[in-house]
């Protein structure tokens, strides 16, 4: 009872020394600040974007920016800058959603193989480290060929490419805290593995998996890009910042701002999780707190 009090006590001083020490990070707030921007961009698009991001006009075919078309316009007349508030739901959801995926699926494996060990370990690692040997993109790509072009296609195919991620950083972080005192307390008076993994282990756990997971969204974004670059992401006409890209491609020369502004955004969104990925890792670390 008094350990519990204590962890009571001791909890909401730790969560704002993080917190203290999260915002006093100048690159962090940047970088919480570019992801906050984009994602409310991608949520307010149906309400900002001045044009249809998908009809053509073939009376606006590639003109410059200006006052009308900010971004200008792309090769069949539709306005760049409608589609790239459109293309940042794209680009965020396979983000988020690929991510959502390979969490989900790698902690409970590195969980169950940390934890128990033996033959299950065993399995687990060689199959980890085979998947491992393969690029992530290489991987990614060869999963979404195979599984047809689409959005949703890619996001599943990210996923599973970093999954094995998640399963080595979970395996080796229960490894280390199946060792603790309070762990092998808990199984000296009985309690149930499922209740310990729950309880004792998985909170423990979450800190390192949520600093992976925020750097990992970055690796998801430009992997989708490169996927929808290769035609294997989302399908025209819907936007998609590497679609745009693999159109823009074509007119280097006659519009050059069709390349300029996906590849500008994508360039800050990564940048954005990576500054708030860093910031996360030295406000959660142990050594600090």
């Amino acid at each position: 009872m008094t350990l519990a009090i204590a962890e009571e006590v001791a909890l909401p001083k730790k969560r704002n020394r993080i917190l203290s020490k999260f915002m006093k990070n100048r690159g962090a707030l940047v970088g919480a600040g570019i992801v906050l921007f984009f994602v409310i961009v991608a949520i307010a698009a149906p309400l900002v974007a001045p044009f249809d991001p998908i009809k053509p006009s073939f009376m606006t075919i590639r003109k410059a920016p200006s006052a009308v078309f900010w971004f200008g316009t792309d090769e069949l007349g539709r306005d760049v800058f409608s589609r790239m508030l459109w293309g940042a739901r794209a680009s965020l959801m396979a983000g988020v959603v690929s991510v959502s995926i390979a969490v989900l699926l790698g902690v409970p494996f590195g969980l169950v193989s940390g934890y128990f060990g033996g033959w299950i370990d065993a399995v687990i690692s060689r199959s980890t480290e085979a998947m491992l040997a393969i690029p992530f993109l290489i991987f990614a790509i060869a999963l979404a060929s195979f599984l047809g072009p689409s959005l949703s296609n890619a996001m599943i195919a990210i996923g599973l490419s970093a999954m094995p991620i998640f399963i080595r950083l979970t395996r080796g972080q229960v490894l280390s805290i199946k060792a603790e005192d309070y762990v092998e307390g808990a199984r000296a008076i009985g309690l149930p593995d499922f209740w310990i993994i729950l309880r004792y282990i998985l909170p423990n756990v979450i800190p390192p998996i949520l600093v992976q997971a925020t750097l990992t969204v970055a690796g998801a974004i430009i992997a989708e890009a490169s996927l929808s670059f290769l035609g294997l992401g989302q399908q025209p006409p819907n936007p998609s910042w590497g679609s745009m890209l693999n159109t823009a491609k074509n007119f280097m020369d006659q519009a050059p701002w069709m390349s300029f502004f996906p590849g500008i955004a994508i360039f800050l969104i990564v940048l954005g999780f990576n500054l708030l990925g860093d910031g996360l890792r030295d406000a959660l670390d142990p050594r600090e707190n």
